[in-house]
């Protein structure tokens, strides 16, 4: 058990955070769920085998101390973080004459501030514990194309670009980066089911190849797309 490695996902009660938390406790993860909605991750947390191997904590990714006793409920339980998967996030009407603009403002500090915070959180932790650990970031192809009107194009624009900004940063270290581009994915972020879409588990599929690669090999991005999406 105390061999295992440990996986933090924030945004874990449902889509592409819930499928990659099922998936790292097949490949002996253990993990810690992170999310707004606690009682869902309870839920979640129980199916995977309760705190032996999945802890429930919950975190608003916007708040700075509550990123920080994240990090630290994963050390206090499993007395080791070895990888973390900024996964939390959600997204916005396109068009910038549509949405609230305080429904902007929450997405852009989800989205961007967010994940921010998650880097700064794990990469204190391991800068201080052998500059080593795995850092993953939920970007998107929308991060990689501008998309007509899109607000949350330019906030997944900025996770790639973070993405990148720490692979420089820590270079001088066994700290590793990967960026997680989804194509259109079957998850709650859509309100109707969308055609010909990826399955959150494919995407958890994706994050499990990126972290059981060898101690040599740093994957530093991942673009999914389903077969029929042309860009």
């Amino acid at each position: 058990m105390a061999d295992e490695q440990v996986l933090v996902i924030t945004g874990a009660s449902t889509g592409i955070g819930e499928a990659t938390a099922r998936r790292a406790v097949e490949f002996d993860y253990r993990v810690v769920l992170a999310a707004r909605s606690e009682d869902r991750l309870q839920v979640l947390a129980d199916e995977l085998g309760g705190p032996e191997k999945a802890i429930a904590v919950r975190c608003d990714v916007t708040s700075w101390d509550d990123q920080q006793a994240l990090v630290a409920a994963a050390v206090d339980r499993f007395g080791r973080m070895d990888a973390f998967l900024a996964n939390a996030g959600f997204g916005a009407k396109r068009g910038f004459l549509e949405e609230d603009v305080e429904h902007w403002k929450s997405m852009i500090d989800t989205n961007v501030l967010g994940a921010a915070l998650s880097i700064r959180a794990a990469l204190g932790h391991w800068r201080a514990n052998g500059n080593r650990g795995h850092m993953l970031l939920t970007s998107s192809v929308a991060g990689r194309r501008t998309l007509p009107g899109s607000l949350y194009s330019a906030t997944k624009w900025a996770v790639t670009a973070m993405g990148h900004a720490l692979r420089a940063e820590v270079a001088d270290s066994d700290i590793k980066t990967t960026l997680i581009e989804p194509g259109m994915v079957d998850t709650p972020f859509f309100e109707d089911r969308p055609d010909g879409a990826l399955e959150a588990d494919d995407i958890a599929r994706a994050v499990m190849f990126a972290l059981t690669q060898p101690d040599s090999v740093d994957v530093n991005e991942i673009l999914v797309r389903p077969i029929h999406q042309p860009g």
